[in-house]
């Protein structure tokens, strides 16, 4: 597939680790599809240094087991900016995320300034329609690139 054609796709933390989610079957082979897909090369990822810190509090085997999918598939590593902790803190203060739910706020910034086409997470209260409303509102006025946030399945179903 042709580089300028591919999906630029943010995984937060919950792609991974859905993996090897035994307690939901549904979730893992859906995942494991997607994850093929990454491996074959057919969308750009991007992840950051917060999915990292975040999937480093994962206990052993299963951070051992992640670690070694994650060598399978390429992926571009970006950093928080001042950038990105702006446009964070405006999706708390519109209410699309609440302070504890911080790192939710920076996944989606992260990929919004980025310009990703996409965030896929397995994380409910990103994927909920006013979380998403309030960040497309919020993107419109400080003009940037429109993002989708959907669930892997939702995702999947989209782009048979």
């Amino acid at each position: 597939m042709d580089t300028e054609t591919k999906q630029k796709i943010y995984f937060d933390t919950t792609i991974p680790n859905y993996l090897f989610a035994d307690t939901r079957p549904d979730r893992m082979e859906v995942t494991w599809r997607l994850w093929e897909k990454c491996k074959d090369g057919e969308y750009d990822i991007f992840v950051s240094d917060i999915f990292f810190e975040e999937l480093e509090r994962c206990p052993e085997p299963k951070l051992n087991k992640m670690d070694e999918q994650l060598r399978l598939i390429d992926f571009v590593r970006i950093k928080k900016t001042d950038e990105v902790k702006e446009l964070a803190a405006e999706y708390i203060r519109r209410g699309a995320f609440v302070q504890k739910s911080s790192n939710d706020s920076l996944h989606i910034a992260l990929a919004v300034t980025e310009g990703c086409d996409f965030v896929l997470s397995w994380n409910f209260h990103q994927t909920r329609a006013w979380t998403t409303s309030i960040i497309k509102e919020v993107n419109l006025f400080y003009r940037y690139k429109g993002i989708e946030i959907l669930q892997p399945d939702v995702f999947l179903g989209r782009f048979k």
